[in-house]
């Protein structure tokens, strides 16, 4: 099974074996430059011992306190400080996907909300202050989105949407049946 990634320490393993040292000697070295910006680490870790740049963040956002990179465990924990227009749409959102697609699961993926089929993405989204973005998987999806949606606004891999949107369900699963078809 693959190591949590989201978990810090499961960086600590590799780096004691590529770098040659025991973690209380990185540790040392982190309380000698504690007084530094988080940069001027990152970049002591790299420039001075060869730190690729996924462990020197691991361990300085570790010695700085931050054993996680996880924020969220749940969709309430994401939408805690949402104010209750965007949850609401937020939650219809999925509710509509998960109406036509019950297999689908809910999950927090890179601290966004995502629905996943087993080991595979198909929809995530992500709130702003003043819109949600929606954001379809694969190549099926985010060609529907690269041609443009007649009424919204596009982006590269997004589709922009009001806070207080009126859930487009035939939109939404169209772009949810492009990536299982795709998957398929």
């Amino acid at each position: 099974m693959a190591a949590d990634k989201s978990d810090r320490t499961s960086y600590f393993p590799v780096i004691e074996k590529k770098y040659g040292q025991p973690m209380s000697y990185w540790f040392s070295q982190m309380a000698s430059i504690a007084d530094r910006k988080y940069p001027e680490q990152i970049a002591f870790l790299k420039e001075e011992h060869g730190f690729s740049q996924a462990h020197a963040n691991a361990l300085v956002m570790y010695s700085r306190g931050s054993e996680t990179t996880r924020r969220f465990n749940t969709l309430d924990d994401y939408l805690a400080k949402a104010d209750a227009v965007t949850a609401t749409t937020v939650r219809a959102i999925f509710a509509s996907i998960q109406k036509k697609y019950p297999k689908l699961e809910l999950v927090i993926a890179w601290n966004q909300p995502m629905l996943k089929l087993g080991d595979h993405y198909v929809f995530g989204l992500s709130t702003h202050a003043q819109h949600i973005l929606i954001a379809p998987w694969g190549e099926a999806g985010l060609a529907l989105v690269a041609a443009g949606i007649d009424g919204y606004k596009t982006n590269k891999k997004t589709i922009q949407v009001p806070t207080d949107w009126k859930v487009d369900a035939k939109l939404l699963n169209s772009l949810v049946k492009a990536r299982l078809d795709e998957l398929k």
